[in-house]
């Protein structure tokens, strides 16, 4: 009943973000699709799920133990902290601290999480504003660019 009832509400917070994803404009854009295709696209692999939760509620219940309901929710956790510390640590931290994390959770030993943490957070941070040109918070290391 509870699972009929999430993916309901799911489906319905989908089609208003939709709407108002719908109406996003960018003045200039260098992108082809529009600043509208990435949250639409989203929204619709969400509207799917909740589509299938709808319809096949009881699966749910068969896939997800106690145990991986708890990962689940510690996943979605560490990417609510990893949004929230985005801005005032920088990308290159928040993005380090946030694989580690994740690596932590799924059963990775703690040294190699935190080389592959600081790998990623470095490595992606290059990949995007050097040969992307995509400008990210640096956070705690804004004096490197003073």
């Amino acid at each position: 009943m509870y699972d009929r009832l999430f993916g309901s509400v799911w489906l319905l917070l989908c089609a208003g973000l939709a709407l108002i994803a719908w109406g996003f404009q960018a003045p200039f854009s260098y992108d082809p699709v529009g600043p509208r295709a990435y949250p639409l696209l989203l929204l619709a692999l969400i509207a799917a799920g909740s589509l299938w939760m709808l319809c096949k509620p009881s699966v749910l219940q068969h896939l997800l133990s106690g145990r991986q309901t708890l990962r689940a929710l510690l996943c979605v956790g560490s990417m609510l902290i990893y949004a929230f510390l985005f801005e005032p640590l920088g990308f290159i931290p928040s993005t380090a601290l946030a694989t580690a994390g994740l690596g932590l959770l799924f059963g990775g030993r703690p040294l190699p999480c935190a080389i592959s943490g600081v790998l990623m957070g470095g490595l992606l941070y290059a990949l995007f504003d050097l040969l992307l040109d995509v400008p990210l918070p640096l956070g705690v290391f804004e004096f490197l660019v003073e």
